[in-house]
């Protein structure tokens, strides 16, 4: 009967998270339908609630923004916005800091995760997966040899970690991606193809 059990869990379990994050995501982009008048709400329209209008509607809007601010005019009242915000206390420092990260991970500018490293942690008997970062001017000017910045994210959720410096003679880079290294870390090494992880000098 235990066998059964966990059959029936290992079918269901991964099942219904997956269908809890869709509800969860959709549920939340329909929130954007409260911005059209409530006459033009297609529950309204329709008669019938039909779950996942708020996805195309926020497609719509990212769509629409991109190609407004992708013109001379569009550009011109982006930087008015932008520097309306730079004279708000502290919703300015939220803004750089989130805005910095978000240039990094969708337009590719900086060095930010883009390489995939193993650095000894938490001892140096033992290897960690970290992500290659950025070093800041000020940190970088301090050292006599190249440093490089690591994320190391803890597992199963890498959203969390921890930031360090280290001897770049001290890290190995791995022949293996981004999406890679998280399903590997998410998964706590269940569903890592180990041989795909080459070692390679770091660059």
């Amino acid at each position: 009967m235990k066998k059964y059990l966990i059959t029936g869990l290992l079918v269901w379990v991964p099942l219904g998270i997956t269908l809890w994050v869709l509800n969860l995501t959709i549920g939340t982009m329909d929130q954007t339908l409260l911005l059209l008048p409530e006459s033009w709400h297609p529950d309204r329209l329709l008669g019938i609630h039909i779950p996942g209008w708020g996805i195309i509607l926020t497609f719509l809007v990212v769509l629409t923004t991109g190609l407004l601010i992708r013109n001379v005019f569009g550009q011109r009242m982006w930087r008015y916005w932008e520097g309306g915000l730079q004279h708000i206390p502290f919703v300015n420092s939220i803004y750089n800091g989130v805005k910095q990260v978000s240039d990094t991970l969708l337009s590719g500018k900086g060095n930010s995760f883009r390489k995939v490293l193993l650095v000894r942690y938490p001892h140096p008997e033992s290897w960690s997966l970290a992500f290659q970062t950025n070093v800041p001017n000020e940190v970088s000017d301090k050292f006599d040899e190249p440093y490089v910045a690591v994320f190391i994210p803890t597992t199963p959720s890498p959203v969390n970690g921890f930031y360090f410096f280290i001897r770049k003679a001290d890290t190995i880079q791995l022949d293996m991606s981004v999406d890679e290294a998280l399903r590997t870390i998410v998964s706590m090494g269940v569903v890592a193809d180990v041989e795909k992880a080459k070692l390679l000098p770091v660059s």
